[in-house]
């Protein structure tokens, strides 16, 4: 019996490589949405946007009359000790997403189910993009319920319905936070698959988020310093070092999810960067239409798909390439 299972998972099977695909997805996201873990995130955010979100709409009430985009303005104005919503997002989901991954393949080899799993009519493939995607839409099921919850508090607090462009463009910020959180879903099945204990898968997917988060930018700094040196001192070398460090933090999805985070909820952002006065000159003081905001943000949008589709394609490189004993 032990042999049969040794050697079934490298059967040649018949059928589709996805067979099996919608079992593993929702066995996964049944596991994850009941899991004592998912309770404890799902609280810790309701009460982060909660609190949030109150507190910008105290700020907002008194200029309901004057401003637009009331209810974009919940997502991004802060009020003290607390920052805005955005800030604790851009803190929370890497988190939530980690916590969704560390343990979905080494999980399996400890509890020695994998092998058992793939004795059954399902891939390697199916497995490890189910897994997947079962986190995926685990969080995309919180941040959706999240950013209702939000719209909802907005319109009996306020008093007033969200404009079309509001709900079009609170719901790309969302496409995005998705995207984010699915760049940290990824790293932490990479991790899952190289390490067998899921401390040790954890605890390197969080070093990785904090070297982002806090370290980056300083060596961002530090990159266009030797790369760009400023020996003249002119504008021309300050120009050149400065957008030699801006292109460096943004190879970090903070950076990236950051800018695509503005460009969506101030629609007043025309460029990021440096812009000098004469290109200003003949711009309309008015906000973007939608349309142009996303061209703007475009290639963040992209960098954040990327990401997260690179380090899946390393995790299901390193799970093909395991060997899987009874």
């Amino acid at each position: 019996m032990a042999q049969q299972l040794e050697q079934s998972p490298l059967q040649v099977r018949e059928g589709s490589p996805w067979t099996g695909l919608w079992a593993v997805v929702t066995k996964d996201m049944a596991d994850h949405l009941t899991s004592m873990r998912m309770r404890i995130l799902d609280l810790l955010i309701i009460i982060t946007a909660g609190v949030t979100v109150f507190g910008a709409i105290q700020n907002l009430q008194t200029n309901v009359a004057g401003e637009r985009f009331l209810f974009l303005q919940l997502f991004t104005t802060a009020q003290e000790p607390l920052p805005a919503f955005v800030g604790f997002l851009s803190f929370l989901v890497p988190l939530i997403a980690i916590a969704l991954a560390f343990d979905a393949v080494n999980g399996e080899f400890n509890r020695r189910t994998l092998s058992r799993i793939l004795a059954q009519p399902i891939y390697r493939d199916a497995l490890l993009f189910g897994k997947f995607l079962a986190g995926l839409l685990t969080l995309t099921l919180v941040l959706a319920a999240i950013w209702l919850l939000i719209i909802g508090l907005g319109i009996v607090r306020l008093g007033v319905p969200p404009s079309g462009e509001e709900v079009a463009r609170s719901f790309l910020f969302l496409v995005a936070t998705v995207f984010y959180g699915g760049i940290w879903l990824a790293l932490g099945m990479v991790f899952s698959t190289i390490f067998r204990q899921p401390a040790t898968a954890a605890l390197g997917s969080i070093a990785v988020w904090l070297f982002f988060t806090i370290f980056w930018n300083i060596i961002a700094q530090v990159g266009a310093t030797i790369l760009s040196p400023s020996q003249t001192g002119n504008l021309q070398d300050a120009i050149s070092q400065a957008e030699t460090a801006i292109f460096l933090s943004r190879l970090s999805p903070n950076t990236l999810y950051i800018e695509a985070t503005v460009g969506f909820l101030v629609p007043n952002t025309r460029s990021f960067g440096f812009v000098f006065p004469t290109q200003l000159e003949g711009a309309i003081d008015a906000p973007l239409p939608l349309l142009q905001s996303v061209l703007l943000i475009w290639p963040q949008m992209t960098g954040l798909i990327a990401a997260t589709l690179l380090l899946f394609t390393i995790a299901y490189v390193l799970f093909q390439r395991q060997e899987i004993r009874a």
